[in-house]
């Protein structure tokens, strides 16, 4: 089933890569395919297993950015009594407009991730196939970057955070939403495609970040409010699994940290790099 050891080594996994665009799920995958772990990656447990480390790094998120959702829930609010009172959506204040972009870009990947989960989860059996999206997740990162690059699009430099974040349209972020969906998939990462939309979009690097790392916790939440009851049944390693959890939220922590600082002036070159010179190694030693 899962070992101590084994939900250790995929928590600080899990909690390290989640919010690094290099996909944590492809990693989930991986790694106990390349380490020749007797694991049925198809199963049940692991699915909740990857849930439930995500409901952490969900909680993780939710602390650190405690404050902001505190605004971004009375804009809510707000955005609410315009529609209601006033039969008009209130998108003047900056933390109302916020909570509808939000809004926007989490639906189709809750959609999508509704319709096509049952599919998707048969792509946890095929490790090859991951390595090669991981790749694409590369050459993805890779490419946002040339384009921005060219475009030269960098209207919001100067102001970043949220100012910039609702100059967006909507569509705009109902695009980036779209892009998330792609994290459906093993190999490709949330955060990578919600970062790619937002600098398509013309967010700078830091403002694309936030907003990746805002739309992800409606997102992981809803994900382990469907998955997570399931750990009541009584053949699923459940102590293991809450281990497991505990790691992939102390991992991060630090790496919210961290990245919060990166992304005021790095990019996601090195990110696309290393994905697609693991996937490729990955795929080297999986096929030989």
């Amino acid at each position: 089933m899962l070992t101590y050891s084994q939900a250790f080594i995929l928590g600080l996994i899990q909690g390290l890569t989640e919010l690094f665009p290099i996909s944590s799920l492809g990693h989930s995958v991986l790694i106990p395919a390349l380490l020749q772990w007797q694991l049925d990656e198809h199963a049940q447990f692991f699915v909740v297993f990857l849930v439930a480390t995500h409901l952490a790094t969900a909680l993780v998120l939710l602390a650190f950015f405690w404050k902001d959702w505190m605004k971004v829930i009375h804009g809510f609010f707000k955005l609410a009594e315009g529609l209601i009172v006033r039969r008009k959506l209130e998108t003047h204040d900056t933390y109302a407009r916020l909570s509808w972009l939000l809004i926007l870009a989490t639906v189709p990947a809750g959609l999508l991730g509704l319709i096509f989960q049952k599919k998707i989860e048969g792509l946890f059996a095929v490790p090859k196939l991951v390595a090669i999206v991981l790749i694409l997740n590369g050459l993805m990162l890779y490419g946002v970057e040339l384009i921005k690059k060219s475009r030269m699009r960098f209207a919001n430099l100067r102001n970043p955070g949220d100012a910039a974040i609702v100059k967006i349209s909507g569509f705009a972020a109902f695009g980036a939403g779209t892009m998330q969906a792609l994290a459906l998939i093993p190999g490709f990462s949330r955060t990578g495609a919600s970062l790619t939309g937002g600098l398509l979009a013309g967010l700078d690097h830091e403002s694309s970040a936030r907003f990746s790392f805002l739309l992800a916790t409606p997102i992981i939440f809803a994900a382990a409010i469907l998955k997570l009851p399931v750990l009541l049944h009584a053949d699923f390693p459940i102590l293991p699994i809450l281990f497991g959890a505990l790691v992939s939220a102390i991992a991060a922590f630090f790496t919210l940290k961290f990245l919060v600082q990166y992304f005021k002036t790095n990019t996601l070159v090195p990110f696309a790099w290393y994905c697609i010179i693991v996937g490729s190694l990955s795929f080297v030693i999986l096929v030989s």
